[in-house]
């Protein structure tokens, strides 16, 4: 079978594919106007995006800000005319700009994860921009289509179900990732799919439901589309290809990693994340790191209680220092094992 076209909105999406939003800097223009342009929805990490950008050390935020547009216009003109849209982490400090910033770049849509995006339908009242939270468990779902309903008269134009095996942080506890099973998270992802379809059915509209967490093969996709599942979101797969924003070296990390490579790590910004094990994270676990300043990056992070700053360790693994960074990845990755392309990934992954 394959995977059949989806709309958000008006949004016309060839291929149900979303490429997970991977920072920092792993999915930037390059990566995500590919997957675009292959049919999919191509998504822009706002993390840090402009860490490489002239004044990033001396105004992080501005350098920021400035750069979503430029990565937006840059997707775009691969795109051609393919969906481009952005993530944003709600615990992102000045999370308000980052989003004014995306519908003023014009995102086709924004995908909220890392806490509540509450406030999200007031921040792009009267653009084009669709929204979509990423929710984990059935509760944070239906918080979220609630207080939509109640405070905005809004549904969501798109929900993403992350999953337990999905890269980078976690909406989850170490004892949750420890004990769930495959089977009990079926059963949410179901519970996720009823909630709502009665929003859905209350605003007489579609609202895709994307999966996402450890999805590499057919197989994968077959399992995520018998829940009852429109398309899938897919991260790591998407790393180690030509197209993909990272450096070599990083890309070469996924190769190289084992199963046993990939662990849980806990997080300077209180979520637990899932990375390849290195050099790294052995040492940071030795005691702290000497922090030279604070980027003001994730909201509750204090840089007098943190074992390392994660904005550093972030930037460093992907322009290749991956022994002195962080290598955030999803519990698959080990199966990464050659370098593709994007459209090899759809070939695949399309037709299951």
């Amino acid at each position: 079978m394959k995977l059949q076209p989806i709309k958000i909105g008006d949004l016309e999406v060839k291929v149900p594919i979303i490429q997970g939003g991977m920072g920092v800097g792993i999915s930037r223009y390059n990566l995500a106007g590919h997957v675009a342009l292959a049919g999919g929805v191509g998504i822009i990490s706002t993390a840090q995006i402009g860490y490489d950008e002239d004044d990033y050390e001396k105004n992080p935020l501005e350098a920021n800000l400035r750069a979503i547009g430029k990565h937006i216009r840059k997707a775009r003109e691969i795109a051609n005319g393919g969906v481009v849209g952005v993530n944003i982490m709600v615990a992102t400090q000045s999370y308000e700009e980052y989003v004014k910033a995306s519908v003023e770049a014009g995102a086709d849509l924004i995908v909220c994860g890392a806490g509540l995006p509450i406030e999200l339908p007031k921040l792009v009242e009267g653009s084009k921009t669709k929204i979509a939270p990423i929710v984990s468990s059935i509760k944070s779902a239906f918080v979220i289509c609630k207080m939509w309903d109640r405070k905005y008269q809004k549904a969501p134009d798109l929900v993403v179900i992350e999953g337990p095996k999905a890269g980078g942080h976690l909406g989850f506890t170490n004892e949750q990732l420890e004990t769930i099973t495959d089977e009990e998270y079926d059963n949410e992802i179901k519970g996720i799919i009823e909630t709502v379809k009665e929003y859905a059915v209350k605003y007489a509209k579609k609202i895709p439901i994307i999966v996402a967490g450890g999805i590499f093969n057919k197989a994968d996709v077959k399992k995520c589309m018998d829940l009852g599942a429109d398309g899938i979101q897919v991260a790591s797969r998407f790393v180690t290809t030509k197209e993909c924003d990272a450096s070599d070296a990083f890309k070469q990390a996924y190769i190289n990693a084992k199963k046993e490579d990939i662990i849980i790590v806990k997080s300077p910004v209180g979520m637990p994340g899932r990375a390849i094990n290195n050099d790294f994270i052995k040492k940071s676990l030795l005691g702290n790191t000497k922090i030279e300043r604070c980027y003001n990056c994730i909201k509750g992070c204090k840089k007098t209680n943190i074992p390392y700053c994660i904005s550093n360790a972030l930037i460093s693994a992907v322009k290749g220092n991956v022994d002195n960074g962080l290598v955030f990845c999803g519990a698959n990755a080990y199966k990464c094992e050659k370098m593709e392309t994007v459209q090899e990934i759809f070939d695949d992954l399309s037709d299951y």
